[in-house]
């Protein structure tokens, strides 16, 4: 069964093109990643500092492998631009 992934990041003010451009490595790099369908980092018109982003992997198994390939990466280049923490919402497909 697929696993979307919404997770929302809130960017310091006026930083949300630079949380973007930091981030873009990283969606680059995810797309290589066995099990990945989308991967994508979406702001907001209403809100620049406000980003959006959409994952859906295969199965648990690749967004297991996923989730410790993030943590073997380190901090995010993105860390530096973002305010407070993301909020991640999982949902079967």
């Amino acid at each position: 069964m697929a696993i979307r992934l919404v997770v929302t990041f809130n960017a310091l003010p006026g930083k949300g093109s630079d949380f973007a451009k930091a981030f873009a490595p990283i969606v680059k790099e995810v797309h290589k990643e066995k099990g990945c369908e989308q991967y994508e980092l979406f702001r907001s018109q209403d809100d620049p500092d406000k980003l959006v982003l959409l994952e859906r992997w295969t199965d648990k198994a690749s967004l297991d492998a996923h989730s410790e390939a993030m943590r073997a990466r380190g901090p995010s280049p993105a860390a530096p631009f973002r305010a407070g923490n993301a909020v991640a919402e999982r949902y079967e497909v």
